[in-house]
């Protein structure tokens, strides 16, 4: 393909894109912060009005904590004066995990129901209040009619929504990997070894695999970077959230949240 060809092809994607989710446009993205991801979304970043799915490598705890601490780090880019509403079956979420990737605990409304539709139901409500930026909801089963209807709220409302898969077992995660959904993009996280710096005693920093699988006006690609999105000091270490250094959690939140990171 020449250069021209090419410009031509990302100038008709983008008019597609444009046609297809005309609220999307108007509501802008959120830049991820990390510049090789932000390089691959349409516009430079994760579109605010939309629907966007994030699963772990395969169906257990671990995989449930991975992509809960992916979407706390995309959360924490929002802005600081509104609610995140967070629809899960079981209040296992880590308040400190939370922070640890820039999203106050505080900012967090919880909606506990034990089944996928009610979850469901839960999300595509908060997508029409009032004062609320993002809705979070973690689900093992999704009706391809229930996501049009999620996707289509977020698009006339302008907030984000984020799908965490929590499968039962491996064969309903393999089942519903399968299954078609309106979600615009859908991401992959997976642990990888940690990271020791040189010198360094312990485990080492996490790191992560994060695999874009579907993107749409986009492309596939997959990145290998640390369990943090943020970007190191010069002494290669990433500073602890400024709201629990040097104290112990507040008990509350260590009795609500256990679960992210």
């Amino acid at each position: 393909m020449s250069p021209a060809e090419s410009i031509l092809l990302t100038e008709l994607r983008e008019r597609v894109r444009r046609i297809e989710r005309p609220t999307a446009a108007m509501h802008g993205v959120l830049p991820l912060g990390v510049a090789a991801i932000d390089r691959i979304l349409p516009g430079g970043g994760l579109a605010r009005s939309a629907l966007h799915e994030i699963l772990g490598a395969g169906g257990d705890e671990e995989d449930g904590a991975l992509a809960a601490a992916f979407a706390a780090a995309i959360l924490g880019r929002l802005e600081k004066d509104g609610i995140v509403l967070w629809c899960l079956p079981r209040p296992d979420l880590y308040g400190p995990g939370l922070a640890a990737h820039g999203l106050d605990p505080g900012r967090v409304v919880l909606v506990r129901a034990p089944r996928d539709a009610e979850i469901l139901w839960a999300m595509e409500e908060g997508l029409r209040a009032p004062g609320i930026l993002a809705v979070v909801g973690e689900v093992g089963t999704l009706p391809t009619v229930a996501s049009r209807r999620l996707q289509l709220a977020a698009e006339r409302s302008g907030i984000t929504a984020l799908l965490l898969r929590r499968w039962r077992n491996s064969g309903q995660a393999a089942h519903e990997r399968s299954l078609p959904n309106a979600a615009v993009t859908r991401w992959r996280i997976t642990a990888l070894p940690s990271h020791a710096a040189p010198g360094e005693p312990g485990v080492g920093r996490p790191r992560w695999r994060v695999e874009l699988l579907r993107c749409r006006g986009g492309e596939p690609a997959s990145w290998e970077m640390p369990g943090e999105m943020e970007v190191p000091d010069a002494t290669d270490h990433v500073s602890l959230a400024a709201a629990l250094a040097d104290r112990p959690a507040a008990p509350i939140a260590s009795q609500r949240f256990r679960r992210a990171g």
